[in-house]
């Protein structure tokens, strides 16, 4: 092997330059050479570039140098390719291999990445048996994710009792309050798929307290309809926020039944004339009557008026200050997509601060035909981060990290970025971390086989969210 040639790819692979590391590691390697090391980072800066198929293959030939090892990182990260590459078969026995690899310290990688390739089959069972093994697994630095794709298996399995479960077990070892609210939504989903309405709605209280997580209308039809059941069979009618205003500005008080004013409980509609004087009143005193009422009447109107304005002017302060606007964040990423993928103008989409050379490098990153779907938003009053999924046309999928400036009382894009792994001073894949440091060169990635002190371990994976939908964001 041609060490000069290695050393500039690896320089380029630690630097983020992954298509010069691609291209100068493939040149490293003489005719019928095998290097374990070299092709394993050569797979993953090509995982990086989406280039999952060539990723596949580089994968293949280093698990050729049975020196090299890490038999189990490179299966998975093999098997996640093929994922991304659509060849779903393939990857359930690569990544079964990966699990086989007693050595391997992290197998629930693979099961994770198996489970979403269970599902794509439509094998909801096996997803489901894949989660489940992730979620037990020690090195697992966090069940929760597998414990709520979990409850989503059983879900689809018409199982809602046992999602329960998972997905109460998933609250356990989740410490993040907007994770928690997600997962309190899908509880309560659950629970009323099992008929238990009043923990459902307990569960959406719980998921909607601190007011981060806003239900889809699906979820926010289903949290009204537990409501209404509730309320139905305890035999009282919930009362609408109109209700609540009426009886705010003084209507709907009464002391007495309206349908038995005497409180005799004779149901006499009317009351007696001897009791109220009602017939002994002079026309003028009618009329004047009359007008006080219509006075006080249309001071309660005004009042209400009055109270819905308030309430209205709080609530918009309220939504602005915490990030939320018209389009939402998440219309004004999808609508992108969608402009990009019709062949429409982006500029109504993008910020008008940005120079045109940024205006012009977004509408080349957006993909075109695209599925796109938003998987997570971090809402603040003038800026927002939104990480979308896309599913590309040529198949396999890519995650962006897409910042949202505030304009107006809506939003538009700022920067969009594919979601790679940090580059500052190491090159991380899959959670581990390849140091440059001659010191930490000599380290095991993630407790896999050392390295000589002069190179760095590949980590177990360079490999980007859009890899395998079933993955986080590499750390």
């Amino acid at each position: 092997m041609n060490q000069q040639i290695f050393e500039s790819g690896y320089a380029a692979y630690q630097t983020g330059d992954w298509a010069a590391a691609a291209m100068t590691l493939s040149q490293a390697k003489g005719e019928g050479e095998v290097s374990g090391k070299t092709d394993h980072l050569r797979g993953n800066a090509l995982m990086q570039l989406g280039r999952y198929a060539e990723a596949a293959d580089a994968y293949s030939e280093a698990l050729k140098d049975t020196e090299y090892g890490m038999v189990g990182a490179l299966c998975t990260n093999r098997g996640r390719a093929l994922v991304a590459s659509g060849k779903l078969r393939e990857a359930v026995e690569s990544l079964n291999m990966a699990t086989q690899d007693d050595s391997y310290p992290t197998p629930y990688k693979a099961y994770m990445s198996m489970g979403g390739a269970y599902r794509a089959l439509g094998d909801i069972r096996s997803a489901g048996i894949a989660y489940r093994n992730a979620a037990i697994d020690e090195a697992n630095p966090d069940p929760s994710t597998a414990l709520r794709k979990l409850g989503s298996c059983f879900m689809d399995l018409g199982r809602p009792g046992d999602a329960v479960e998972s997905y109460r077990t998933a609250l356990d070892f989740s410490s993040n309050a907007r994770e928690q609210n997600s997962i309190y939504c899908e509880l309560a989903l659950a629970y009323v798929a099992g008929n238990r309405m009043n923990e459902a709605v307990e569960a959406f209280s719980n998921a909607t307290a601190d007011g981060t997580l806003i239900l889809t209308p699906e979820a926010r039809a289903t949290y009204d309809a537990a409501r209404n059941a509730v309320a139905a069979r305890q035999g009282e009618r919930r009362n609408s926020e109109t209700d609540i205003f009426l009886a705010a500005a003084g209507y709907g008080n009464y002391a007495i039944d309206p349908l038995d004013p005497n409180g005799d409980g004779t149901g006499n509609l009317m009351p007696n004339p001897e009791d109220t004087g009602f017939f002994s009143v002079s026309e003028e005193e009618i009329v004047n009557d009359d007008r006080e009422r219509r006075r006080g009447r249309g001071g309660r109107v005004f009042l209400v008026i009055f109270i819905i304005l308030l309430l209205l002017a709080a609530a918009a302060g309220f939504a602005y200050y915490n990030g939320f606007g018209w389009p939402m964040q998440e219309s004004v990423v999808e609508d992108v997509f969608a402009a990009k993928t019709n062949g429409e103008s982006l500029d109504k989409y993008v910020s008008t601060s940005l120079d045109d050379g940024t205006r012009k490098q977004i509408e080349a990153l957006v993909p075109t035909g695209a599925t796109v779907s938003v998987t997570g938003v971090k809402r603040a009053m003038s800026t927002s981060e939104v990480q979308a999924n896309a599913t590309l046309e040529e198949g396999g999928e890519r995650t962006y990290n897409i910042t949202l400036v505030r304009d107006g009382i809506g939003w538009k894009i700022s920067s969009f970025e594919p979601a790679f792994v940090s580059t500052s001073g190491s090159a991380v894949a899959d959670g581990a971390t390849t140091e440059s440091s001659s010191d930490q060169q000599a380290e095991t990635a993630e407790g896999e086989q050392a390295a000589p002190a002069t190179e760095a371990e590949p980590a177990e994976s360079e490999q980007p969210a859009e890899a395998s939908a079933e993955e986080a964001p590499a750390e």
